[in-house]
């Protein structure tokens, strides 16, 4: 299994030996370090994962970045969808999480609520980046469903993904940090979960798949075995391991059948 990060010329062209390019969401990495080498053992493949943010990597598919399978938050897969670039209908829904707040799991700070940060205007909060996060625009609608002023109440701190927002408060940059439950899940060692953003201020985040447009004729087989394979109840229970909770649903509302014809922009 090769692994690469995205950004421009940095996902680079896949290698001659590789039959299979990924490009997967930051909160999947942990998950895939047993999921690939399970599908390369079982099926004769090699993979190439490129780790990003779901937005990043949407933009990049969207500009052509050589990805076989897309796994990312399904709002990103949808909007590929609406324009045509995904092979195999809607987004299969794989799992959902929820946000939660965090701080250091070596802090011996007395962990405070949400309810007690609405009154507290000294602590410092870590969240994504609207921009480049993953977790950025869902984070700002769920704070801004709580105070439409959020920005003037909180002291937050902006991080590019949410591997930033734990290293900000591993440094003491922030004293809490709001993230998925399955990146503080998956990186237990660093934060603890102190308290979930109250339900009915955002909906749960859902994970999906999709073989997308730029999938090279020659890998849309593989593409196909392994979108089958992550959705296996196997796979599907693994999933559970590493924090990531069950989808109300599996299948995207617009799935068809993987016959779709192959689409291509300009």
């Amino acid at each position: 299994m090769a692994v690469g990060l995205v950004g421009g010329l940095a996902i680079g062209e896949p290698a001659e030996a590789e039959n299979l390019t990924i490009g997967a969401a930051y909160s999947l990495k942990a998950a895939f370090q047993e999921v690939v080498p399970m599908f390369e053992s079982e099926f004769g493949a090699t993979v190439n994962v490129v780790y990003g943010s779901s937005q990043t990597l949407r933009r990049e598919v969207e500009s052509g970045a050589p990805v076989d399978v897309l796994l990312s938050a399904v709002e990103d897969l949808e909007k590929l969808q609406k324009k045509g670039l995904t092979l195999n209908g809607g987004p299969e829904v794989y799992a959902q999480t929820s946000l939660v707040f965090v701080m250091s799991a070596a802090s011996q700070a007395m962990p405070i609520s949400f309810h007690d940060l609405l009154s507290e205007r000294r602590t410092r909060v870590a969240i994504g980046a609207f921009e480049s996060a993953a977790a950025g625009p869902i984070t700002a609608r769920a704070l801004r469903a709580v105070d439409p002023s959020y920005k003037d109440r909180f002291r937050l701190i902006s991080a590019t993904h949410h591997d930033e927002v734990i290293e900000m408060i591993r440094r003491e940059e922030a004293e809490m940090g709001l993230v998925y439950r399955v990146d503080a899940i998956n990186n237990s060692g660093q934060v603890r979960i102190i308290d979930e953003m109250p339900g009915g201020t955002y909906t749960p985040v859902r994970f999906g798949q999709a073989i997308v447009w730029t999938c090279r004729d020659e890998s849309r087989t593989a593409a196909e075995q392994f979108t089958d394979f992550f959705m296996s109840p196997r796979i599907q229970k693994l999933l559970l391991k590493y924090g990531f909770e069950p989808a109300a649903s599996h299948v995207g509302e617009n799935k068809v059948a993987r016959t779709a014809p192959k689409v291509r922009v300009n």
